[in-house]
């Protein structure tokens, strides 16, 4: 049987002792390795929670944020959209009125027309009896345009209007035309010289003769052959043969020509 001494006993308890206490400290390095790492993965866990969590926000705050220009666009489109409806709502207020309207206007328009018609065919029988046949014939289409249903009251009135006008626009010209007058019972051709609605003259083809209208005797007379040079002057100014000139003619006075 082996006995140690006391000595070597003593040093292998000490040695056991040394090996317990490395594998004790083996193990704890170890678990802490482990609990360090596992502190590590759960840290990178969270990290990545975490920036999962910071892209999603970020994700919902362009969420919202496009959200909230759509907002604002709507609302402006919206506003838009009321003034448009107030507008048209209005017009509809304006329509409705106007529509019942047209009937009194129809009625109040359709006698004008009637009078101005009238109307401008008595003043052309009063007037100076220059382009007889052309006004007169004016005067008839509006007396028969006045009972034609395909007509309407617009363009009726428009003629009107237009008749009115060209009546106006003889007073402010002067015109040469040649056409047929009854003279002493006899059809001659003559040149005629309007001034206006002042004056209204005639002269023969040869110049044999010249005269002019008498409103207030509704009646041609004729000219001293002092007023020859001047009515073949007025002629040739008229028909732009010749530049304007002061001319000495017989005109009606103030009294004649309101007659």
């Amino acid at each position: 049987m082996l006995f140690l001494s006391r000595k070597c006993q003593t040093l292998l308890a000490c040695s056991v002792l040394s090996l317990v206490s490395v594998s004790i400290s083996a193990d704890t390095l170890s678990k802490t390795i482990q609990v360090e790492n596992s502190i590590q993965n759960s840290a990178k866990k969270s990290q990545m929670n975490i920036d999962g969590l910071d892209d999603r926000t970020r994700k919902m705050l362009e969420q919202y944020r496009s959200v909230t220009r759509q907002t604002k666009t709507l609302l402006t489109y919206n506003q838009h959209l009321q003034a448009l409806l107030e507008s048209q709502e209005l017009e509809k207020i304006s329509y409705t009125q106007q529509l019942e309207q047209i009937e009194t206007t129809q009625q109040e328009i359709v006698p004008l027309i009637l009078n101005m018609q009238q109307s401008l065919e008595q003043f052309i029988q009063l007037d100076i009896p220059f382009l007889p046949a052309e006004r007169s014939e004016r005067v008839e289409r509006l007396k028969a345009m006045m009972t034609r249903a395909d007509v309407t009251n617009a363009e009726k009135f428009r003629r009107i209007i237009e008749a009115y006008q060209i009546e106006n626009d003889y007073g402010n010209t002067i015109e040469a035309y040649r056409a047929n007058i009854q003279l002493e019972g006899e059809t001659s051709s003559v040149d005629f010289l309007r001034l206006g609605r002042v004056a209204l003259y005639y002269q023969r083809l040869d110049g044999s003769e010249t005269g002019y209208w008498n409103n207030s005797l509704k009646r041609w007379e004729q000219l001293l052959g002092e007023y020859r040079n001047p009515i073949r002057q007025g002629l040739r100014i008229a028909r732009k043969e010749a530049a304007p000139d002061l001319l000495t003619l017989p005109a009606p006075t103030a009294a004649e020509a309101k007659q």
